[in-house]
């Protein structure tokens, strides 16, 4: 429903045409000097993350006065942060990856700092912000029940936490309207979804409607007398559209916005002027429909002074008038500007990461080609830069995490890194990916190791076919559901990859299903109906268990897992690297204590594209 509020330049610049493969490493990984502009709601100060002690941590900017750090944060990043009113800002972090969130507040006139949420072992999700209450907000915590969310009304002055609403017991999500009232909850049974609906604040929930989970009806927000909502919604539909529904009658009482290719699952509103302003969606690129003309005509003036650039609004004071804009394409992070609307004036607040020269970055082209049973894969590929025309290159074939998500058009440290050194990167959208409508999604059942893994080989064969990648060359890297293709890339078609890199991968897909986080327990049936059930699917689940299969294993592998996630276990790096050393066979294993699902502390980027480096240096060139 509402959404939530969202969450150096003392470099040295390069001062000739170096050539790409000379940036050293840790200029693609490094933490920007700074990054996540907001402004507060007043609009006279911005706020914005910036490395201190290697951590990200929030220092703010006002006026006439020299940049103020308010936090102290030395063990992880923080993970997101808003403005509560323009002398309040909070924050959420986990502690070693773990993902149980805590949320804080820090005080800007005492600088006090307050764990809201003090609770070991509990995740905290907001529920509403609340923009018009600077002392509220809302926030799902499964303390009472580790897979279920109630929610707390929390008091920022005082730390008071007060039950809004408990979970009676099937509860996914919730959706608040306007005025900070909790009138939607999301009730699942693992492959039934209902929509429960309040009349009246603090009424009686009652039935709208069910879907099952094939099928996507998602609440965004309320109308502004909130007596309607809109929703994303492909009921009758292959790809999901924009719709107005009326929960007094329970139909649809209009399409929004719709589009044939792909699906369009985001909507913007101005809180002060009440008006729908964009939908958005993405093909090859990102896109977007205004339906106001003070938004048109905002995104065009904006677009006007910067061709070439994806142009985005990320933060906007509360009158609406200074807003927070990004710059940026696929070769760079680009540069923020605060963009003042009645002066008509655009001020630089930061160059992301000069440190990367545009002109050396490589383009990411967005590509297509066709599976063997005649579906349409959309990819994005990646040349080193000088080598566009070149033939018979060394290449990364690099399948998303997910894996129901998908790979997008837009600046990718990691992408660049490998382009740099001379490697050609090839990601692919296989059957699965979200954002191209209901049918291409539900190829992806019961398909882990299946035909999405033959849409990820269907990749390689096309690229040799165009003679972009020498055969002989071709490695594979994913991280997440990427890192379980890349395990059963080297297990069911060894003999396309030279080499592999596995990073927090699944291993075995009967463990992994034990060891997924109580908060996911509640969609346990639909993840059985898309991946496979332990007991009813055995010698399927069997079949694409890459570590039951490492005896096919012929390339080198390189694995990377974090000690605390609560995704993919330990036990699943731990599985494929004890299976391979039994065979006597050599796989460099790396292990950080202090990561969950992915590695974010800074040091441990660094040292994990550093090995991925020698790996691929050592058979790819």
């Amino acid at each position: 429903m509402k959404k939530p509020i969202t969450a150096a330049l003392a470099a040295t610049l390069l001062a000739g045409p170096a050539l790409a493969a000379d940036i050293p490493l840790r200029d693609f990984f490094r933490t920007p000097e700074q990054g996540n502009f907001t402004v507060s709601p007043n609009g006279d100060s911005v706020a914005f993350l910036a490395p201190w002690e290697s951590r990200r941590n929030i220092v703010v900017r006002r006026p006439g006065k020299p940049d103020q750090r308010v936090t102290s944060i030395k063990d992880r990043d923080l993970s997101g942060y808003f403005w509560k009113g323009n002398d309040r800002l909070v924050y959420t972090k986990d502690n070693g990856g773990d993902e149980n969130f805590h949320l804080y507040s820090v005080d800007l006139s005492s600088g006090e700092t307050r764990d809201l949420t003090p609770f070991p072992g509990v995740r905290a999700e907001i529920v509403d912000g609340l923009i018009d209450r600077d002392d509220e907000l809302l926030v799902g915590l499964n303390k009472r029940n580790p897979e279920i969310f109630d929610v707390y009304r929390v008091n920022l002055k005082t730390g008071e936490l007060k039950l809004e609403a408990e979970n009676p017991g099937k509860v996914a999500s919730w959706g608040t309207d306007h005025d900070g009232n909790i009138r939607v909850a999301v009730e699942t049974d693992g492959v039934n979804n209902t929509v429960m609906y309040r009349d009246e604040p603090g009424g009686k929930f009652r039935k709208l409607l069910t879907t099952t989970f094939r099928e996507n009806f998602t609440p965004l927000f309320f109308t502004f007398d909130n007596q309607r909502f809109y929703a994303s919604s492909n009921l009758g539909r292959d790809k999901s559209a924009i719709v107005e529904y009326d929960p007094k009658t329970g139909k649809e009482v209009k399409e929004i916005y719709a589009r044939g290719d792909v699906d369009v699952d985001g909507l913007g509103y101005s809180h002060k002027r009440k008006v729908i302003t964009c939908a958005d969606f993405e093909t090859d690129k990102p896109g977007r429909q205004c339906f106001d003309p003070v938004s048109s005509e905002l995104y065009a003036k904006l677009q006007a002074s910067f061709p070439g650039y994806q142009v985005d609004i990320q933060s906007g004071d509360r009158a609406e008038d200074r807003f927070v804009v990004a710059v940026w394409n696929d070769k760079t992070q680009g540069k923020r500007y605060l963009y003042d609307k009645a002066g008509d004036k655009l001020t630089l607040l930061a160059d992301v990461t000069p440190w990367l020269p545009e002109d050396q970055m490589a383009a990411m082209k967005p590509v297509q080609y066709q599976s063997r049973d005649g579906l349409t894969i959309n990819g994005y590929l990646t040349l080193p830069r000088g080598k566009e025309s070149a033939k018979d290159l060394p290449v990364i074939i690099n399948p998303h995490g997910g894996p129901w998500a998908r790979d997008s058009w837009h600046f990718n440290p990691e992408v660049q890194f490998f382009a740099s050194r001379g490697w050609a990167v090839l990601q692919m959208n296989y059957r699965g990916s979200t954002g191209y409508g209901r049918k291409f999604w539900e190829a992806s059942f019961k398909q882990w190791g299946g035909t999405m893994q033959d849409d990820v080989s269907d990749g390689v064969d096309w690229l040799v076919k165009q003679g972009v990648a020498d055969p002989k060359k071709v490695c594979i890297y994913g991280g997440s559901y990427g890192g379980y293709a890349t395990l059963a890339g080297i297990t069911k078609t060894p003999e396309l990859y030279r080499c592999a890199v596995d990073y927090v991968g699944v291993s075995n897909l009967f463990t992994f299903m034990k060891t997924i986080p109580p908060y996911w327990k509640p969609f346990l049936d639909s993840m059985y109906e898309m991946v496979g059930n332990p007991d009813k699917d055995k010698a399927l689940l069997r079949e694409r268990s890459p570590v039951f299969h490492v005896d096919r294993i012929q390339a080198p592998l390189l694995v990377l897992q974090g000690a605390k996630d609560p995704r993919v276990n330990i036990d699943e790096s731990n599985q494929i690297v004890d299976a391979l050393k039994k065979r006597g066979v050599d796989v460099e294993y790396i292990v950080k204590d202090n990561e969950g699902h992915g590695f974010h502390n800074e040091e441990n980027r660094f040292a994990a594209y550093g090995a991925m480096e020698s790996f691929f240096k050592k058979y790819l060139d």
